[in-house]
Parts: C-alpha cells; structure tokens; sequence
C-alpha cells in the first residue's frame, strides 16, 4: 500500500492560490495550511491572473494554464486540467466546479484516478446565466454527478437537491475558515466610519447576491449607512450599481480588498452584516462573519438557514430588510451572535473542514 505522504492529490477548478476572492480558491488555502497527512498536492492555476509564477505554494506543486478560468473559456481551462492528469498520473482528482465536466467521460474510459467533485452550489440557477449556459450548466452538473466517484456538497440543502433530482448520495462537506480578530488600523479614518455605525457585506457583485434589494433599501434609509467590498468593475451589472448608488452619503462601495488585516478592520468593526446571498450553499464570507461573532441579517433561503442553524435575522424583500435594520439597535442580539459563533465552532473551523477532506481522500484511496 502507498505511504500517506506518496497519496498524490491533484486540484482543477479554481483560479489558483495564493486565494484572492473565492470560496474554493479559500477552500484550497485551508487545506494546504491543514496538510496533517503531508499529502503531495497539484494545483492547476491560470496565469492569466498570476503575474509572479511560483513553483511551489505552502508545500503544493503549482502548475500554469496560460486561458482565463472564468466564463466559457471555464471549460477549456479545467478541460486541459483534467487531461494532463492522463499524462502524469495522479491518485485522487478533486475537481472543484462542474465546468470541466464534459472530460469527465473520456477520464473514466482511460484513467485509474479517483475523481472527487466538489459542486459548489446550483450553478445552473444562478441569473447570471443565459438560456444556453444554464442548460450546459444543467448537463456538466449531471455528468459530474454520474461519473465521479464522490461526490461533495457544501450544503444540506444543495446535498437534499442531489438525492431529489439525482438519486444519488453525496457527502456534505461545508466550507470552513480560519478566523482571527487581527486587524488594521487606518481603514475606518480613511472613509469617515465609526465603530458599530455601519452595517457591512463583501461579496462578488452578481444579481443572485441581492446587491441591488440592499442597495435600494439603504438608499432609502438615510440615518443608516452600509459599506460594501466587491468587484464592482468585473461586470456591466456592476458597473451599473456603482453609478447609481455611489451618490448616496451612507453608501460606501469600495473595491476589492485582499488585505485580511484591512478587510478586518471594516467586519470587527461594523454593527451588522448583511448576507444576501440567494443562490449556491454555505457561502465563504458568511462563515467569516460568524467566525468573527458578527450580528448577521442573511437572505431567507434554506442554504443560509442551515449555515446558521436557524439563528439570526431574515429578509425575503427590500422592506423586510428595512424594516430589520431600521430595529436592529433596539433588539437583544447578543444571544443570536453567542449561537452562531457556537455553530461555526461546531461545525466550521479550518481545521475541522480539512480533517473530513482527509477522511475522504484516505477512504477513496
């Protein structure tokens, strides 16, 4: 039998690490810092988004696709990925997104690897999408499904969707975080902000994030002011909510921030934060917020109530969510926060997260 540490493990599907924005590229950093096994990971990373080219990363092996891994070309990118695991052979494929999955047949016909899939959330529903993606989304989802040997759902929800529409077991494995109260100490001078005045939400600009419902309620709330971190410029959709609600004094939209410490600085010190997510399963940046002990008002989905076990507040429409922030300061909120952190303790940490991946990789091996 092979020794643990000789276990050759190869990642397609992210953008690459060092992890920018993105829960699986954070998934990835997770468990190259949890490598309790010394497995040898490979990690496909597109050099369109990396100017400095390392070798190695954390003890990984880093190898560069010269295509862009996002949108259509998605599909080539995690495609050439999958293919050179039949000329260097790897034991385990995890294969993170269902993009690359139309390979996935002619993988089975001609390779001994294992291939794990990770599928993320329902990609296919996401509004993002044209008619012809989503139904292309909808056939790599069901081809990952039926031709990985595991497959693994961050959700329950997205776990339930599986065995309803698919007939299939998958293992629920959620998204972890290492969280640490670290932070600078200039961001909140810098755009005028005190502590606990300011409700707070990072995420990437997509319509199935609510970005627009959040930003015309606060537009409408005057006494209270939101900040958001995002990829306002990655998206025409994006653009367009940066011109209209840049006007409004209690909204502050800032760009990407990839600083943890900076990044710190604007959750520890903000009264609430605001999780719209509608589409996918247990999103990176709300388990973060919980880490953090934040007081969240998440979007009304059973993905985000399965991420908190219930606790929290809830919005379904924009004056939900006006109506919520407008009595948060008169609620009791710190016997909802105290449960949610209980939760993240319970079920989220990095180390928990990567212990069940090296479960499985030992198991499917």
């Amino acid at each position: 039998m092979k020794e643990l540490n000789q276990l050759t493990i190869t990642i397609v599907g992210i953008v690459g690490v060092p992890a920018k924005y993105g829960g699986f590229e954070s998934l990835v950093e997770t468990l190259l810092d949890n490598n309790e096994f010394a497995f040898n990971y490979k990690i496909f990373c597109s050099s369109k988004t990396y100017q400095k080219k390392q070798s190695y990363y954390k003890g990984a092996n880093l190898k560069y696709l010269r295509i862009k891994p996002n949108g259509t070309s998605s599909i080539i990118y995690d495609g050439l990925g999958l293919l050179s695991c039949l000329k260097n052979h790897t034991d385990i494929i995890l294969l993170l997104g269902v993009s690359g999955a139309i390979f996935l047949p002619l993988m089975k016909l001609f390779s001994n690897s294992k291939i794990i899939c990770n599928i993320d959330g329902i990609e296919w529903k996401r509004q993002k999408w044209r008619y012809l993606a989503r139904v292309f989304l909808k056939f790599s989802e069901a081809l990952a499904i039926k031709y990985s040997d595991i497959i693994i759902t961050d959700n329950k929800g997205i776990s339930d969707y599986v065995k309803l529409n698919y007939k299939k077991d998958s293992v629920t494995i959620a998204y972890g975080a290492d969280v640490n109260n670290n932070h600078s100490n200039y961001l909140l001078k810098r755009y005028g902000l005190g502590k606990n005045q300011y409700f707070f939400k990072v995420c990437r600009i997509e319509p199935e994030n609510n970005i627009e419902l959040i930003l015309n309620a606060f537009s409408q709330m005057h006494n209270q002011k939101i900040v958001i971190v995002g990829n306002w410029h990655n998206s025409l959709f994006g653009v367009k909510m940066l011109r209209k609600y840049q006007v409004y004094s209690n909204i502050t939209l800032l760009k990407p921030i990839y600083n943890q410490f900076d990044l710190n600085e604007l959750r520890v010190n903000c009264k609430g934060y605001i999780h719209g997510h509608s589409a996918g399963g247990t999103n990176p940046s709300l388990v973060e917020a919980m880490g953090l002990k934040l007081p969240i008002i998440a979007f009304d989905v059973k993905f985000n109530r399965y991420t908190l076990d219930d606790n929290g507040i809830y919005f379904s429409n924009k004056n939900d969510l006006i109506r919520e922030v407008t009595r948060f300061d008169s609620r009791d909120i710190e016997m909802d926060v105290e449960k949610i952190h209980e939760t993240f303790l319970n079920r989220y940490t990095a180390e928990k997260i990567a212990e069940e991946y090296a479960k499985l990789f030992l198991k499917t091996y």
